[in-house]
């Protein structure tokens, strides 16, 4: 007779490394099109935001004495993500600055992978925009746009502040031949990454699909054009590759939705009314913090549990 072993028993083949990875592979094609787009520009921001994060990641665990374990591609991860959320003219020692507070503040002080409230790439963004609102605000067109560096406003930017400049058209938006940040460019690019992530079950379409279909019914009531605003910004970004966060984001599928219907709020409601064009950032940031309040009301109760 085998002796029984303590809970759990249900064991699945995937660790942390390999789903960091396999985000990391969906973020390849988005990777190698901010690099053709933005030039060498991009290329240099990426390498110094995955260098600050791995030299976060060391130092947090010296400055808090932990052990020092392996390396998951958490880092990796973060600093992908950090930098496809950064203009490509940032002076590299700000996303330097950025990628050591996203591992060292928001992820390893409040107790490393796992344990973090916000999303690190995101709320490393906050900061840095918080900190330096000129340099984090001044977007270099593609290199098909110009010979030298011309500084000029994104689509969400032209239609807030009603700066002249030509709108790009929708077709230049989704492969990316716009101004922006670095990975929020390329829709064709990020929804290939994402269906490669839906396919690898990483992720669920709880989130993305709630949070998009909400903004699109918002701007739609608005009087605006949704998918304007599905390509103009950041939110396939936000929503496939940040919101859906697994240490940020609730559990069931009801409290996914719920965050997901949030962050369209939010974001609709600073794009329409706020007077910072884009809101993707600080609306996930913002239900990060609802998390534990969705999942307290989601989660199913426990069998024979009594009601307190």
């Amino acid at each position: 007779m085998k002796e029984l072993t303590c809970s759990p028993h249900i064991h699945s083949s995937e660790t942390t490394a390999k789903i960091m990875w396999s985000v990391v592979i969906a973020l390849l094609p988005a990777t190698l099109a901010s690099i053709y787009f933005f030039g060498l520009d991009a290329l240099r921001v990426i390498i110094v935001c995955i260098i600050s994060c791995y030299i976060g990641e060391v130092v947090s665990h010296f400055v808090f004495n932990r052990k020092l374990k392996s390396f998951d591609g958490s880092e990796v991860v973060t600093g992908l993500l950090l930098a496809f959320v950064l203009p490509p003219s940032i002076p590299l020692w700000m996303a330097g600055i950025g990628g050591f507070l996203a591992i060292f503040l928001v992820k390893e002080l409040f107790g490393g992978i796992g344990f973090n409230i916000f999303n690190p790439a995101l709320a490393a963004r906050s900061i840095l925009t918080v900190s330096f609102p000129l340099e984090m605000t001044q977007f270099t067109a593609p290199l098909s746009y110009r010979v030298d560096a011309i500084t000029t406003a994104t689509p969400l930017g032209i239609i807030k502040e009603g700066i002249g400049g030509q709108l790009p058209s929708l077709w230049q938006m989704f492969i990316g031949n716009r101004p922006g940040c670095l990975g929020e460019t390329s829709i064709l690019l990020l929804v290939i990454g994402a269906i490669f992530l839906l396919c690898r079950k990483i992720i669920t379409w709880h989130i993305p699909v709630s949070y998009i279909l909400t903004v699109v019914v918002i701007t739609s009531i608005a009087g605006q054009n949704p998918i304007f605003h599905i390509l103009a910004g950041g939110l396939v970004l936000g929503a496939f590759f940040m919101a859906t966060d697994y240490v940020t984001s609730p559990i069931t599928p009801k409290g996914k939705i719920i965050f997901g219907i949030g962050c369209g709020i939010i974001t609709s409601l600073i794009r329409l009314k706020g007077s910072y064009p884009e809101g993707v950032a600080y609306s996930v940031i913002f239900m990060n913090m609802f998390v534990p309040l969705i999942d307290r009301y989601t989660l199913p109760k426990k069998f024979g549990a009594i009601k307190k």
